[in-house]
């Protein structure tokens, strides 16, 4: 079967797996979103919820990986929220995966408390005073915390999460501590999970899972090393961005 010819504004992901609309300038789809969606344990029946969806990359990609789950993204951004819909149905996702318009510290009625197995973030990585915002609206939006900070994110997962649920993020290694303490006394079974550039470079990116209601104590999780030392992925990296492989955390 040909290969469908991409549409004005399309990007592929998984290696060509996902099919995705977004803007041409500005808020751009990173890494990032790819290793948060492998790093999800979501099986058959699940329902998750990504907070901050974008244009639903996150979302299509754990559908695609777990065929069995749903999964609900709610965007503030109204244009992406847009872009994330028609996302949804050019990927043939319609009724397993849904983008929705909404505010996370105004959430819509249908978001009922204690709904999903499982809640997934990328939240902005600054808050305001340490950052110089994009010129672009929507990338300033997706990098640099505006009405809700770091702990409401935290709050609203927790809220929204059926007891036990996991809630999983990427950030900043060097917000650990802010994220830390929101999750304190809220959630157990930390997991952090470092992904290393390569050689001896610090990691700058962590994803972190927490499970509701739970005391079990954090631990540190050997992590994935991003980057050969020619600059190429490594096989293991190259799993999940290029085929789609999830992680164990």
């Amino acid at each position: 079967m040909a290969e469908l010819e991409p549409l004005p504004g399309e990007d592929r992901l998984l290696g060509g797996r996902i099919r995705l609309l977004q803007p041409e300038t500005g808020y751009r789809v990173a890494i990032d979103t790819l290793f948060l969606a492998a790093a999800v344990a979501a099986g058959p029946g699940d329902l998750v919820l990504e907070l901050g969806c974008g244009v639903g990359a996150a979302s299509l990609c754990l559908a695609w990986r777990e065929p069995g789950c749903r999964v609900m993204g709610i965007e503030r951004e109204r244009e992406f929220a847009r872009l994330g819909q028609q996302n949804v149905g050019l990927n043939g996702l319609l009724g397993r995966v849904e983008i929705m318009v909404g505010d996370l510290l105004r959430l819509p009625p249908r978001l009922a408390p204690g709904s999903f197995q499982h809640v997934m973030a990328n939240p902005p990585y600054l808050p305001p005073a340490a950052a110089s915002p994009s010129p672009h609206g929507g990338k300033a939006a997706a990098t640099v915390e505006g009405e809700a900070a770091l702990e409401d994110w935290v709050r609203v997962a927790l809220a929204l999460l059926r007891p036990k649920g996991s809630f999983t993020l990427v950030h900043r290694a060097d917000r650990l501590d802010a994220l830390l303490a929101a999750l304190h006394g809220r959630f157990g079974e930390i997991v952090l999970f470092p992904l290393w550039p390569g050689g001896s470079r610090p990691a700058q990116r962590v994803l972190v899972r927490g499970r509701k209601g739970l005391q079990s104590p954090a631990r540190l999780a050997p992590g994935l090393v991003l980057h050969e030392p020619d600059g190429r992925y490594t096989q293991a990296a190259e799993a999940v961005l290029r085929e789609g492989a999830g992680l164990i955390l």
